[in-house]
């Protein structure tokens, strides 16, 4: 990751304090900036310089309120539950659209990688690569990020977008498919993953995906388009498994897959399992991105991956704290 530079004290705002926001949050702290960190409790985890206000994302006057005078507004968020997308998204997106566009903050939004469907190779999937979701999330994301992007090109609002792949980093645990492995990996007990163990995926560092939020945030030309967050070469859950459990100095993790078919029996009966079944693709075959264009462009290169590895291990031992 880049050296941090100290910059003039502005007013930004993380919408979301799952691991993605709070690592924003605490960037943008050390960077000198006024910062808030909103979400619907409002409660802890406390970060040293960053104030925490509750507030509903679907209030839109509400958010007005805590948004205006903002340089800059983060959408760190997710819904309650991957069942809950279609319900809860749009009311979200409209409020975020509309305060963007009343206040003039800059609408930096994380985003995903659900809106690319499955590789046929090891083709990096870049920023110019044709989108095709393959279910609702995919979907849905996809609208989002072309309805923010053509309204900055309409000039009605200032927005960027960032994608990263599955986060790494301490205190993701059960939020992150890279993770959620690491107590059981702790205490010598099989690891259970979706899909392949042993195909080609991109694990993205939490830390660089806040440095890229902040830094397209306030860099006027990287605006009214989509960045990949810095992202280190591609490894295999088995690899990630082993390199984890040799920082842990653990025995090597015995690893099962956990079954597609029982998965989509069990999808019938639960919505959580369906749509994380419906996903599954990313972890069957190869999943990898090229950030390069984002490393040229900002000078933002993916953190040291042993160091990615060692902040993982020890930072999700005990599990993490679910998002806020």
């Amino acid at each position: 990751m880049t050296e941090q530079i100290q910059h003039s004290t502005q007013k930004h705002v993380v919408i979301g304090a799952g691991p993605a926001g709070r690592a924003t949050a605490r960037y943008l702290s050390l960077q000198n900036h006024s910062v808030i960190l909103a979400s619907r409790s409002g409660k802890d985890p406390t970060i040293r310089g960053v104030e925490r206000i509750a507030v509903d994302a679907t209030d839109a006057p509400a958010l007005v309120r805590v948004v205006n005078g903002a340089d800059a507004m983060y959408n760190c968020m997710n819904p309650t539950s991957y069942a809950r997308w279609d319900a809860e998204w749009p009311p979200i997106h409209a409020a975020l659209m509309h305060t963007a566009q009343v206040t003039g903050a800059v609408l930096v939004t994380l985003s995903n990688l659900y809106m690319y469907g499955p590789q046929r190779d090891a083709t990096p999937m870049t920023p110019a690569t044709p989108e095709n979701p393959q279910d609702e999330k995919g979907r849905i994301r996809s609208r989002m990020d072309r309805e923010t992007l053509q309204a900055h090109r309409d000039g009605t609002l200032r927005a960027v977008t960032v994608r990263a792949s599955d986060f790494l980093g301490p205190e993701i645990g059960d939020n992150g498919h890279g993770t959620r492995n690491i107590p059981a990996i702790a205490q010598e007990r099989r690891a259970y993953i979706l899909g392949s163990a042993d195909q080609p995926h991109s694990w993205t560092d939490i830390d660089d995906v806040a440095a890229t939020l902040a830094t397209v945030a306030t860099s006027p030309e990287t605006h009214g388009r989509v960045w990949f967050a810095p992202t280190n070469a591609p490894v295999t859950q088995r690899e990630l498994a082993n390199q984890i459990a040799a920082v842990l100095e653990a025995p090597e993790p015995t690893i099962s897959k956990l079954p597609l078919g029982l998965m989509k029996v069990m999808g019938i009966v639960s919505p959580l399992i369906r749509e994380i079944s419906s996903i599954a693709y990313q972890f069957k075959g190869p999943w990898v991105i090229d950030s390069s264009e984002t490393t040229q462009a900002l000078g933002i290169r993916p953190t040291d991956w042993d160091s990615v590895i060692r902040r993982a291990a020890q930072g999700n031992i005990d599990g993490a704290p679910a998002a806020l």
